[in-house]
């Protein structure tokens, strides 16, 4: 079992657990999107290779039985151990078979927020484009956000789509239990992209109010468990709904039913919204980097108390820095413990300081006006105040 002590000290206690990835020696600041993966997951990759050359085309069993402890993991995290999970390459192939079950003829309303990930930005916004209409009510201020979403829904809108966390600023959304309960007494589904909150917040569906939701996930970012492992969590009434957009894996369990000529048959649970024939790699490796997460004690709640203990420490010591407002500065007016995993700057031109910051060896990302600074847990306090000394000097010149 790993604690924070361990975690602050130089060297990072966790830090020798991610040789290959290096980084006790680097300023990997990009925790936000881009974890590093422990070693071991070379393990599930490896046994992914072994699986194919042994069983050939009769890998699917063993390839399957990943897919479900993957799914486990997922369940875990959303404190929703019967949950129906649908797996997906990424979460742009979740939400078009999910918009596809969408009744849009009917419903032609979608209401969602201008403070979405570049997956729901561009995809509602070239729908709009062809005529379904699309609600963008303003993320500022997050603290009435949800309400105001709410206020929105209408007996014509088919769903809702929001994010847990925001994506450029990092600030927690409060109310979504609101927005859920207004959503469930018009029949509308809600869908909560809790992409930034998954394995540095805390996130059970029951304690959240979110039970009636679907939410959109995946492994890329905090989880650590590479590309390829995206979920969809399917509320009880998703077995109502037949998707446009559907693989013959949405037939798997129904292969052996009667089939009619004129009604595509679907399974029933998590199936009913599969793709087709995948690669299982990536489900082999998310596998065994959530048994690493578990044989070191990296649960949600240790991970939201080291990721406070970093996003903290950088806010503090951004601030000592003394930097120009008019060139870089940070939100003072949320308390910390309404930030997700990274801190977010806004900046005169976030992209040139991101640039600088690469060049000198600290490794953040930028979105729109906002440079973000992501922590993760195999870094040291010594990292940290390190890629703090690089920021004055990129920016003081």
């Amino acid at each position: 079992m790993t604690n924070l002590d361990e975690l602050r000290r130089d060297p990072n206690a966790l830090a020798a657990h991610y040789t290959e990835f290096g980084v006790a020696d680097r300023l990997l600041f990009t925790g936000h999107s881009h974890q590093a993966w422990p070693d071991v997951a070379r393990e599930g990759l490896l046994e992914a290779f072994a699986d194919a050359a042994e069983e050939v085309d009769t890998k699917w069993a063993r390839a399957f039985a990943k897919a479900d402890e993957l799914r486990a993991g997922f369940r875990a995290l959303l404190g929703d151990p019967h949950g129906d999970i649908a797996l997906g390459a990424s979460t742009h192939d979740l939400v078009i078979r999910f918009l596809s079950a969408m009744d849009l003829p009917r419903r032609p309303r979608l209401v969602t927020t201008d403070g979405e990930f570049h997956t729901l930005r561009r995809q509602l916004g070239r729908l709009a484009e062809e005529g379904v209409e699309v609600v963008r009510v303003p993320a500022a201020p997050v603290a009435t956000l949800a309400e105001r979403v709410a206020a929105e829904v209408t007996e014509d809108t088919a769903a809702v789509l929001v994010s847990a966390v925001l994506f450029e600023t990092s600030r927690l959304v409060p109310g979504l239990a609101h927005l859920a309960d207004v959503c469930l007494s018009k029949s509308v589904n809600l869908v909560v992209d809790a992409y930034h909150a998954l394995g540095i917040v805390p996130f059970s569906l029951h304690d959240l109010g979110l039970t009636n939701a679907w939410v959109l996930g995946g492994g890329y970012k905090y989880l650590q468990l590479g590309e390829g492992n995206c979920f969809l969590r399917m509320p009880a009434h998703a077995q109502e709904l037949r998707p446009v957009v559907t693989g013959w894996y949405a037939e798997f369990g129904a292969l052996a039913d009667e089939r009619r000529p004129d009604q595509i048959a679907y399974a029933s649970g998590s199936d009913r919204f599969a793709g087709a024939t995948y690669d299982p790699t990536s489900h082999y490796r998310g596998a065994r980097v959530f048994r690493f997460f578990a044989e070191h004690g990296l649960t949600p709640e240790f991970l939201r108390e080291v990721s406070r203990h970093q996003v903290g420490y950088l806010a503090e010591g951004f601030d000592r820095l003394g930097l120009p407002e008019d060139v870089i500065t940070r939100d003072r007016e949320t308390p910390l413990d309404r930030i997700g995993g990274f801190l977010s700057l806004k900046c005169a031109d976030a992209g040139a300081l991101q640039a600088a910051l690469d060049e000198r060896g600290v490794r953040t990302d930028s979105r729109g006006a906002y440079l973000r600074f992501g922590p993760a847990p195999y870094l040291s306090d010594r990292q940290l105040d390190s890629a703090l000394r690089v920021l004055k000097e990129v920016v003081d010149g």
